[in-house]
Protein backbone atom coordinates (compact mmCIF):
# COMPACT_ATOMS: atom_id res chain seq x y z
CA UNK A 1 0.00 0.00 0.00
CA UNK A 2 1.25 3.51 -0.86
CA UNK A 3 2.16 5.70 2.07
CA UNK A 4 -0.33 8.31 3.19
CA UNK A 5 0.35 11.93 2.28
CA UNK A 6 0.30 14.92 4.61
CA UNK A 7 -0.66 18.36 3.30
CA UNK A 8 2.90 19.33 2.33
CA UNK A 9 3.48 16.07 0.48
CA UNK A 10 0.11 16.36 -1.23
CA UNK A 11 0.92 19.87 -2.42
CA UNK A 12 4.15 18.58 -3.98
CA UNK A 13 2.04 16.46 -6.35
CA UNK A 14 0.90 19.70 -8.06
CA UNK A 15 3.97 21.32 -9.65
CA UNK A 16 1.89 24.16 -11.13
CA UNK A 17 1.49 25.56 -7.60
CA UNK A 18 5.14 26.64 -7.65
CA UNK A 19 4.17 29.79 -9.56
CA UNK A 20 0.40 30.10 -9.03
CA UNK A 21 -2.30 30.11 -6.37
CA UNK A 22 -5.16 27.79 -7.19
CA UNK A 23 -8.37 28.86 -5.44
CA UNK A 24 -10.75 27.53 -8.10
CA UNK A 25 -11.24 23.90 -7.10
CA UNK A 26 -14.99 24.53 -6.89
CA UNK A 27 -14.80 24.87 -10.68
CA UNK A 28 -11.75 22.85 -11.78
CA UNK A 29 -8.99 21.33 -9.69
CA UNK A 30 -5.32 22.14 -10.15
CA UNK A 31 -3.32 19.99 -12.54
CA UNK A 32 -1.42 17.21 -10.80
CA UNK A 33 1.59 15.43 -12.23
CA UNK A 34 -0.46 12.21 -12.07
CA UNK A 35 -3.21 13.71 -14.22
CA UNK A 36 -0.66 14.89 -16.77
CA UNK A 37 0.75 11.37 -16.90
CA UNK A 38 -2.72 9.83 -17.25
CA UNK A 39 -3.38 11.92 -20.36
CA UNK A 40 -0.21 10.53 -21.87
CA UNK A 41 -1.19 7.01 -20.79
CA UNK A 42 -4.39 6.93 -22.85
CA UNK A 43 -2.42 7.99 -25.90
CA UNK A 44 0.05 5.20 -25.20
CA UNK A 45 -2.81 2.67 -24.98
CA UNK A 46 -3.93 3.65 -28.48
CA UNK A 47 -0.41 3.44 -29.87
CA UNK A 48 0.44 0.15 -28.18
CA UNK A 49 -2.87 -1.73 -28.48
CA UNK A 50 -4.80 -0.09 -31.33
CA UNK A 51 -8.34 -0.60 -29.97
CA UNK A 52 -7.75 -1.47 -26.30
CA UNK A 53 -11.33 -1.98 -25.13
CA UNK A 54 -10.39 -4.32 -22.32
CA UNK A 55 -7.88 -1.80 -20.95
CA UNK A 56 -10.43 0.98 -21.25
CA UNK A 57 -13.17 -0.99 -19.52
CA UNK A 58 -10.77 -1.71 -16.67
CA UNK A 59 -10.28 2.04 -16.25
CA UNK A 60 -14.04 2.62 -16.12
CA UNK A 61 -14.52 -0.26 -13.71
CA UNK A 62 -11.78 1.02 -11.42
CA UNK A 63 -13.31 4.49 -11.36
CA UNK A 64 -16.72 3.03 -10.45
CA UNK A 65 -15.26 0.91 -7.64
CA UNK A 66 -13.16 3.73 -6.23
CA UNK A 67 -16.02 6.23 -6.19
CA UNK A 68 -18.24 3.65 -4.50
CA UNK A 69 -15.61 3.01 -1.84
CA UNK A 70 -15.14 6.75 -1.29
CA UNK A 71 -18.81 7.31 -0.45
CA UNK A 72 -19.41 4.05 1.42
CA UNK A 73 -21.42 2.35 -1.34
CA UNK A 74 -21.18 -0.90 -3.29
CA UNK A 75 -19.93 -0.80 -6.92
CA UNK A 76 -23.30 -2.11 -8.09
CA UNK A 77 -24.94 1.00 -6.62
CA UNK A 78 -22.94 3.34 -8.90
CA UNK A 79 -23.61 4.25 -12.53
CA UNK A 80 -20.87 5.87 -14.62
CA UNK A 81 -22.27 8.78 -16.63
CA UNK A 82 -21.02 11.92 -18.36
CA UNK A 83 -22.20 14.80 -16.15
CA UNK A 84 -24.42 15.76 -13.23
CA UNK A 85 -27.25 16.79 -15.56
CA UNK A 86 -27.36 13.26 -16.96
CA UNK A 87 -27.34 11.84 -13.44
CA UNK A 88 -30.25 14.05 -12.41
CA UNK A 89 -32.17 13.19 -15.57
CA UNK A 90 -31.73 9.45 -15.05
CA UNK A 91 -33.04 9.74 -11.50
CA UNK A 92 -36.00 11.92 -12.54
CA UNK A 93 -36.90 9.87 -15.61
CA UNK A 94 -37.15 6.72 -13.49
CA UNK A 95 -39.97 8.23 -11.41
CA UNK A 96 -43.71 8.14 -12.11
CA UNK A 97 -45.05 11.67 -11.75
CA UNK A 98 -48.64 10.53 -12.27
CA UNK A 99 -48.68 8.84 -8.87
CA UNK A 100 -46.83 11.53 -6.95
CA UNK A 101 -46.08 14.62 -9.06
CA UNK A 102 -44.12 16.78 -6.61
CA UNK A 103 -40.43 17.72 -6.88
CA UNK A 104 -38.91 19.92 -4.19
CA UNK A 105 -35.81 21.99 -4.92
CA UNK A 106 -34.32 25.30 -3.68
CA UNK A 107 -32.76 28.46 -5.09
CA UNK A 108 -29.24 27.39 -4.07
CA UNK A 109 -29.44 24.39 -6.41
CA UNK A 110 -26.94 24.39 -9.25
CA UNK A 111 -28.84 25.27 -12.47
CA UNK A 112 -27.59 22.10 -14.19
CA UNK A 113 -29.64 20.13 -11.67
CA UNK A 114 -32.56 22.53 -11.22
CA UNK A 115 -33.20 22.77 -14.96
CA UNK A 116 -33.65 18.99 -15.16
CA UNK A 117 -36.32 19.20 -12.47
CA UNK A 118 -38.09 22.05 -14.30
CA UNK A 119 -38.05 20.06 -17.54
CA UNK A 120 -39.98 17.25 -15.80
CA UNK A 121 -43.05 19.49 -15.88
CA UNK A 122 -43.49 18.25 -19.46
CA UNK A 123 -44.18 14.82 -17.94
CA UNK A 124 -46.63 16.18 -15.36
CA UNK A 125 -44.29 16.98 -12.47
CA UNK A 126 -45.03 19.89 -10.14
CA UNK A 127 -41.92 21.76 -9.00
CA UNK A 128 -41.90 23.36 -5.57
CA UNK A 129 -39.15 25.56 -4.12
CA UNK A 130 -38.07 25.47 -0.48
CA UNK A 131 -37.97 29.12 0.59
CA UNK A 132 -34.59 30.82 0.38
CA UNK A 133 -33.48 32.25 3.71
CA UNK A 134 -30.57 34.31 2.44
CA UNK A 135 -27.37 32.40 1.82
CA UNK A 136 -28.60 29.08 3.20
CA UNK A 137 -31.79 27.00 3.35
CA UNK A 138 -33.08 25.64 6.67
CA UNK A 139 -34.72 22.26 7.11
CA UNK A 140 -37.92 24.08 8.12
CA UNK A 141 -38.18 25.49 4.60
CA UNK A 142 -38.32 21.95 3.25
CA UNK A 143 -40.79 20.86 5.90
CA UNK A 144 -43.28 23.44 4.64
CA UNK A 145 -43.35 22.04 1.10
CA UNK A 146 -42.93 18.26 1.48
CA UNK A 147 -46.22 16.38 1.65
CA UNK A 148 -47.72 13.10 0.41
CA UNK A 149 -47.75 14.35 -3.21
CA UNK A 150 -43.97 14.82 -3.31
CA UNK A 151 -42.02 12.08 -5.08
CA UNK A 152 -38.51 13.55 -5.11
CA UNK A 153 -36.67 16.03 -2.89
CA UNK A 154 -33.43 17.54 -4.17
CA UNK A 155 -30.84 19.06 -1.85
CA UNK A 156 -27.16 19.86 -2.45
CA UNK A 157 -24.76 18.72 0.24
CA UNK A 158 -22.82 21.98 -0.19
CA UNK A 159 -24.16 24.67 -2.48
CA UNK A 160 -22.11 25.81 -5.47
CA UNK A 161 -22.99 29.44 -4.76
CA UNK A 162 -21.13 29.95 -1.50
CA UNK A 163 -20.16 26.50 -0.23
CA UNK A 164 -22.82 26.46 2.52
CA UNK A 165 -23.57 23.08 4.09
CA UNK A 166 -27.27 22.27 3.83
CA UNK A 167 -29.13 20.16 6.45
CA UNK A 168 -29.19 17.07 4.26
CA UNK A 169 -29.72 14.55 7.05
CA UNK A 170 -32.74 16.47 8.38
CA UNK A 171 -34.18 16.81 4.88
CA UNK A 172 -33.74 13.07 4.25
CA UNK A 173 -35.64 12.24 7.44
CA UNK A 174 -38.46 14.62 6.54
CA UNK A 175 -38.72 13.28 3.00
CA UNK A 176 -38.64 9.62 3.98
CA UNK A 177 -41.23 10.16 6.71
CA UNK A 178 -43.55 11.46 3.99
CA UNK A 179 -42.74 8.79 1.42
CA UNK A 180 -40.47 10.82 -0.88
CA UNK A 181 -37.05 9.99 -2.27
CA UNK A 182 -34.01 12.26 -1.93
CA UNK A 183 -31.44 13.29 -4.53
CA UNK A 184 -28.19 14.81 -3.20
CA UNK A 185 -25.80 16.82 -5.37
CA UNK A 186 -22.42 16.30 -3.69
CA UNK A 187 -20.27 17.82 -6.43
CA UNK A 188 -19.09 20.68 -4.21
CA UNK A 189 -17.95 18.34 -1.44
CA UNK A 190 -16.67 15.01 -2.76
CA UNK A 191 -12.92 14.85 -2.30
CA UNK A 192 -12.59 17.29 0.61
CA UNK A 193 -15.56 16.34 2.81
CA UNK A 194 -16.01 12.78 4.17
CA UNK A 195 -19.21 11.28 2.72
CA UNK A 196 -21.06 8.16 3.82
CA UNK A 197 -24.24 7.60 1.83
CA UNK A 198 -25.55 5.12 4.37
CA UNK A 199 -25.23 7.75 7.09
CA UNK A 200 -26.82 10.42 4.89
CA UNK A 201 -29.62 8.00 4.07
CA UNK A 202 -30.17 9.48 0.59
CA UNK A 203 -31.62 7.53 -2.33
CA UNK A 204 -29.51 9.14 -5.05
CA UNK A 205 -26.22 11.01 -4.92
CA UNK A 206 -24.39 12.59 -7.84
CA UNK A 207 -20.85 13.86 -8.14
CA UNK A 208 -18.08 14.07 -10.70
CA UNK A 209 -14.37 14.22 -11.23
CA UNK A 210 -13.40 17.69 -12.37
CA UNK A 211 -13.57 19.59 -9.08
CA UNK A 212 -12.34 18.26 -5.73
CA UNK A 213 -11.81 14.75 -7.13
CA UNK A 214 -8.87 16.17 -9.12
CA UNK A 215 -9.86 14.91 -12.57
CA UNK A 216 -11.39 16.43 -15.70
CA UNK A 217 -14.86 17.16 -17.09
CA UNK A 218 -16.69 14.38 -18.89
CA UNK A 219 -17.33 11.80 -16.19
CA UNK A 220 -19.84 11.74 -13.35
CA UNK A 221 -21.17 9.13 -10.95
CA UNK A 222 -24.73 8.42 -9.85
CA UNK A 223 -25.26 6.50 -6.61
CA UNK A 224 -28.60 4.68 -6.53
CA UNK A 225 -29.51 3.08 -3.21
CA UNK A 226 -29.52 -0.68 -3.57
CA UNK A 227 -32.82 -2.52 -3.30
CA UNK A 228 -34.94 0.55 -4.14
CA UNK A 229 -38.03 -0.22 -6.21
CA UNK A 230 -37.92 1.27 -9.71
CA UNK A 231 -41.06 3.16 -10.70
CA UNK A 232 -40.17 3.27 -14.43
CA UNK A 233 -37.51 1.84 -16.70
CA UNK A 234 -34.98 4.35 -18.08
CA UNK A 235 -35.76 5.93 -21.46
CA UNK A 236 -32.29 7.34 -22.08
CA UNK A 237 -30.25 4.20 -22.52
CA UNK A 238 -27.62 2.53 -24.69
CA UNK A 239 -25.49 -0.53 -25.05
CA UNK A 240 -23.80 -0.06 -21.67
CA UNK A 241 -27.21 -0.03 -20.02
CA UNK A 242 -27.59 -3.72 -20.87
CA UNK A 243 -26.94 -6.79 -18.75
CA UNK A 244 -24.33 -7.94 -21.30
CA UNK A 245 -23.11 -4.86 -23.25
CA UNK A 246 -20.86 -6.89 -25.53
CA UNK A 247 -23.65 -9.28 -26.57
CA UNK A 248 -24.61 -6.77 -29.30
CA UNK A 249 -28.27 -7.82 -29.53
CA UNK A 250 -30.30 -4.98 -31.09
CA UNK A 251 -33.60 -6.74 -30.30
CA UNK A 252 -33.04 -7.19 -26.56
CA UNK A 253 -33.74 -4.34 -24.15
CA UNK A 254 -32.78 -5.83 -20.81
CA UNK A 255 -31.82 -3.70 -17.83
CA UNK A 256 -29.34 -4.76 -15.14
CA UNK A 257 -30.82 -5.05 -11.66
CA UNK A 258 -28.23 -2.65 -10.25
CA UNK A 259 -27.32 0.99 -10.97
CA UNK A 260 -25.76 0.12 -14.31
CA UNK A 261 -29.32 0.21 -15.67
CA UNK A 262 -28.89 4.01 -15.82
CA UNK A 263 -25.80 3.92 -18.03
CA UNK A 264 -26.09 4.80 -21.71
CA UNK A 265 -23.53 4.71 -24.53
CA UNK A 266 -19.77 4.35 -24.66
CA UNK A 267 -18.26 5.54 -21.38
CA UNK A 268 -16.04 8.66 -21.28
CA UNK A 269 -12.73 6.82 -21.52
CA UNK A 270 -10.26 9.78 -21.33
CA UNK A 271 -12.13 11.17 -18.34
CA UNK A 272 -12.04 7.76 -16.66
CA UNK A 273 -8.24 7.84 -16.91
CA UNK A 274 -8.30 11.33 -15.39
CA UNK A 275 -10.68 10.22 -12.62
CA UNK A 276 -8.37 7.37 -11.65
CA UNK A 277 -5.42 9.77 -11.53
CA UNK A 278 -7.41 11.83 -9.04
CA UNK A 279 -8.37 8.78 -7.01
CA UNK A 280 -4.68 7.81 -6.87
CA UNK A 281 -4.20 10.92 -4.74
CA UNK A 282 -7.50 11.03 -2.86
CA UNK A 283 -6.97 7.47 -1.65
CA UNK A 284 -3.65 8.47 -0.10
CA UNK A 285 -5.05 11.08 2.27
CA UNK A 286 -7.14 10.99 5.42
CA UNK A 287 -10.33 12.82 4.44
CA UNK A 288 -10.97 13.87 8.03
CA UNK A 289 -7.53 15.55 8.02
CA UNK A 290 -8.31 17.11 4.64
CA UNK A 291 -11.60 18.48 5.91
CA UNK A 292 -9.94 19.92 9.02
CA UNK A 293 -7.13 21.48 6.96
CA UNK A 294 -9.50 23.03 4.42
CA UNK A 295 -11.92 24.28 7.08
CA UNK A 296 -9.10 26.08 8.92
CA UNK A 297 -8.02 27.87 5.74
CA UNK A 298 -11.61 28.82 4.92
CA UNK A 299 -12.21 30.28 8.36
CA UNK A 300 -8.96 32.25 8.30
CA UNK A 301 -9.68 33.72 4.88
CA UNK A 302 -13.28 34.57 5.78
CA UNK A 303 -12.16 36.34 8.97
CA UNK A 304 -9.41 38.33 7.28
CA UNK A 305 -11.58 39.39 4.37
CA UNK A 306 -14.36 40.43 6.77
CA UNK A 307 -11.84 42.50 8.73
CA UNK A 308 -10.86 44.18 5.45
CA UNK A 309 -14.47 45.17 4.87
CA UNK A 310 -15.35 42.54 2.29
CA UNK A 311 -18.90 41.18 2.29
CA UNK A 312 -18.52 37.46 2.84
CA UNK A 313 -21.53 35.49 1.58
CA UNK A 314 -20.48 32.11 2.98
CA UNK A 315 -22.50 31.73 6.20
CA UNK A 316 -20.58 31.28 9.44
CA UNK A 317 -21.16 27.90 11.03
CA UNK A 318 -22.07 26.24 7.72
CA UNK A 319 -19.11 27.03 5.48
CA UNK A 320 -17.79 24.38 3.17
CA UNK A 321 -14.52 24.39 1.20
CA UNK A 322 -14.94 27.91 -0.18
CA UNK A 323 -15.28 31.56 0.73
CA UNK A 324 -17.54 33.64 -1.50
CA UNK A 325 -17.46 37.43 -1.46
CA UNK A 326 -20.05 39.78 -2.93
CA UNK A 327 -18.66 42.04 -5.65
CA UNK A 328 -20.26 44.38 -8.22
CA UNK A 329 -18.13 42.82 -10.99
CA UNK A 330 -16.67 39.47 -9.89
CA UNK A 331 -15.51 38.61 -13.41
CA UNK A 332 -13.37 41.74 -13.49
CA UNK A 333 -11.97 41.04 -10.04
CA UNK A 334 -11.19 37.45 -11.05
CA UNK A 335 -9.39 38.71 -14.16
CA UNK A 336 -7.26 41.10 -12.11
CA UNK A 337 -6.36 38.32 -9.70
CA UNK A 338 -5.51 36.08 -12.64
CA UNK A 339 -2.95 38.66 -13.76
CA UNK A 340 -1.18 37.74 -10.51
CA UNK A 341 -1.68 34.03 -11.30
CA UNK A 342 -4.32 33.64 -8.60
CA UNK A 343 -7.08 31.48 -10.02
CA UNK A 344 -10.60 31.99 -8.64
CA UNK A 345 -14.15 31.21 -9.80
CA UNK A 346 -16.68 34.04 -10.32
CA UNK A 347 -20.38 33.13 -10.39
CA UNK A 348 -23.21 35.66 -10.58
CA UNK A 349 -22.56 38.42 -8.04
CA UNK A 350 -19.97 36.37 -6.12
CA UNK A 351 -16.28 35.68 -6.38
CA UNK A 352 -15.58 32.20 -5.02
CA UNK A 353 -12.22 31.27 -3.49
CA UNK A 354 -12.05 27.55 -2.77
CA UNK A 355 -9.52 25.32 -1.04
CA UNK A 356 -8.17 21.80 -1.32
CA UNK A 357 -5.55 19.89 0.63
CA UNK A 358 -2.89 21.36 -1.67
CA UNK A 359 -3.58 24.88 -0.43
CA UNK A 360 -1.81 26.41 2.56
CA UNK A 361 -1.65 29.67 4.52
CA UNK A 362 0.59 31.28 1.90
CA UNK A 363 -2.39 31.08 -0.47
CA UNK A 364 -4.55 32.88 2.09
CA UNK A 365 -1.91 35.60 2.43
CA UNK A 366 -1.64 35.96 -1.34
CA UNK A 367 -5.39 36.25 -1.83
CA UNK A 368 -5.87 38.80 0.97
CA UNK A 369 -3.01 41.00 -0.23
CA UNK A 370 -4.08 40.81 -3.90
CA UNK A 371 -7.69 41.72 -3.14
CA UNK A 372 -6.49 44.64 -1.03
CA UNK A 373 -4.36 45.85 -3.94
CA UNK A 374 -7.28 45.53 -6.34
CA UNK A 375 -9.50 47.58 -4.05
CA UNK A 376 -6.88 50.33 -3.80
CA UNK A 377 -6.39 50.72 -7.55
Amino acid sequence: MSRMLNATQFRAEFPSLADSVHLASCSQAALSSRLAYALQEIGHSLRAEGAPWQTWMEQVGRARERFARLIGAEPGEVAVLSCASEAAFQAAASLDWARRPGIVTNDLEFPSIAHVWLAQRQRGAEVRVAADTGENVAAEAYEQVIDERVNLVSVPLHTYRNGARLPVEDVVRLAHDRGARVFVDAYQATGVVPIDVKRLGCDYLASGSLKYLLGLPGIAFLYVRGGMEQQREPELTGWFGRTQPFAFDPRLLDFPADARRFETGTPPIPSAYAANAGFDLIERVDLDAVHEHVSALVEELAQRLTEDGERVASPAGARGPQVAIIDPDPDKLAARLAERRIWTAPRGDLLRLSFHYYNDRSDVDAAVEAIRDCRRT
